[in-house]
């Protein structure tokens, strides 16, 4: 199985016994405006999302850290996503979170087209409908299926680059095409206040459109072992982020002998999974730097694994073209980690955190170098500062849920 489709630890509950039709005739009353939510009714929410656990990326792991915390404050959660590996299970209960996955065509895509997720809403009854992330084929199958059933839907852009200059080309046009569904979208949530600006911009709609609820980030532990410590004379520089060119991790290999000029003992591991690794590692090789460059992705449930990692790091950086407000970065500000971001898009809201460097998207390779090396020797002392947790998170998303919904208060 792919790296990044590892099954370890995923699911609390086994398949076997949900079958194809899930009985919903068994399920608390649908919500009703009228009636509090701190008693037997419940919103039954679905949301939909193009990849789900265990595969691992900003989407997927906003998507099932909002969804768990509301199925635990006992809203009725369900996940429908696509089935890209035919070896996932088609049903599966996940922390409380019923999990649908549909079987898509062109499975070496990433189109996503899944014909079933049209059928699968149309067929459903839900109070409210949020579609995660709109680069795929499967958001506006839920929106037109939404439109049908007159369930009101909410999109989350989750707006991210690509490798491909085409699709990069194309976005253009694809937000012109779905503009009509994203309009009649009772709430359009942005996880910046640049994507906000962004989509405010490009698709031409008022500011009470929109709602900014950022992602969120929480200290993880190590629990398999003794927790490694920072050694800045022989420095771990860590490169996270899913294995795409415009997410620049080239760029820090490119930087890396300059860097062991300063530093002869340091290491560069880059965290992530996707279709640019085999490019990364010839790198490395091209640059004989095999015995100090480690691609390694980890597994979407695999938090001490993380923790192991960022706890060790002298440096996280995370050069890249286009980002909303990533997921990665905040997780190592929470492990009080040096990071060192480009300066564009949502990253530079980062900027606002004592020990984050932005560094101009422009820069040299020996710019980049010198500012990994004089981030190492000169640590920024971290002043306290308040992360937002996904506790925020999905009280932000459930705000908005109730504001969508006409109550004013969703606490079970």
């Amino acid at each position: 199985m792919p790296a990044e489709v590892q099954r370890e630890t995923t699911t609390d509950t086994a398949t076997d016994s949900l079958t194809h039709d899930i009985d919903r005739s068994n399920d608390e009353p649908t919500f009703s405006p009228t009636a509090g939510l701190r008693s037997s009714r419940r919103l039954r929410i679905l949301m939909v999302s193009a990849r789900y656990r265990p595969f691992v990326g900003g989407t997927e792991t906003h998507t099932y850290e909002v969804a768990s915390r509301m199925a635990a404050e006992g809203h009725d959660v369900t996940v429908l996503t696509t089935r890209p590996d035919p070896r996932l299970p088609r049903f599966e209960v996940d922390n409380g979170i019923r999990v649908i996955r549909e079987d898509i065509v062109l499975p070496k895509t990433d189109y996503y087209i899944a014909r079933g997720i049209y059928r699968e809403i149309t067929n459903g009854s839900w109070d409210l409908i949020h579609c995660q992330g709109y680069h795929t084929f499967v958001a506006p199958l839920a929106m037109v299926a939404a439109l049908r059933t007159r369930t009101p839907y909410v999109v989350s852009f989750h707006s991210g680059g690509h490798s491909s200059p085409f699709r990069v080309g194309a976005r253009d046009l694809q937000r012109k095409l779905l503009r009509p569904l994203l309009a009649r979208a009772k709430r359009l949530i942005a996880v910046s206040n640049f994507e906000s600006s962004f989509f405010q911009r490009e698709l031409q709609l008022s500011l009470d459109r929109f709602s900014v609820v950022v992602n969120g980030a929480e200290k993880m532990l190590v629990t398999d072992g003794n927790t490694p410590v920072r050694d800045n004379d022989a420095p771990l520089i860590v490169s996270v982020g899913r294995l795409e060119r415009y997410k620049g991790h080239h760029r820090v290999i490119e930087a890396m002998p300059q860097v062991l000029q300063a530093f002869p003992d340091a290491r560069l591991r880059v965290v992530g999974a996707g279709p640019y690794e085999s490019e990364l590692k010839a790198l490395a090789q091209e640059l004989g730097l095999n015995e100090r460059i480690r691609i390694l992705g980890t597994a979407a449930t695999d938090k001490s694994g993380m923790a192991r990692i960022l706890c060790e790091a002298s440096l996280v950086t995370l050069i890249s073209e286009y980002e909303a407000y990533p997921i990665s970065v905040l997780e190592a500000l929470a492990m009080g980690c040096q990071v060192l971001i480009a300066n564009t898009s949502g990253l530079s809201e980062l900027g606002k955190y004592s020990s984050v460097t932005l560094i101009p998207i422009s820069c040299t390779t020996s710019e980049l170098a010198q500012a990994i090396v004089n981030r190492i020797r000169n640590p920024l002392p971290s002043i306290e500062m308040a992360l937002p947790s996904w506790d925020d998170c999905a009280a932000g998303i459930l705000d908005v849920y109730c504001d969508v919904l006409g109550v004013s208060a969703c606490a079970s």
